[in-house]
């Protein structure tokens, strides 16, 4: 498992709504799923409704959600 930081936005009820989101992943896409299917069930939007500007592959050390930080292994 790797670590990726999404950053993006979303349409909220009258703006746009910006996200910074870590999350452990096989590879890019997976996160990119992952991310989509997230925000989709928490905020009932629609995949085409989040734009997702920047996908970065994380170093261990630079992880700072805890959990994104146990699923990838580094302590």
């Amino acid at each position: 498992m790797k670590g990726f930081r999404i950053k993006g936005s979303y349409k909220d009820t009258r703006k746009r709504q910006d996200f910074t989101i870590e999350v452990a992943a096989e590879n890019e896409e997976a996160a990119r799923e992952k991310i989509l299917s997230n925000l989709g069930s928490r905020h009932k939007l629609k995949r085409w409704e989040i734009t997702i500007d920047e996908l970065v592959e994380l170093a261990p050390g630079d992880i700072t959600d805890r959990l994104v930080e146990y699923e990838v292994g580094e302590k």
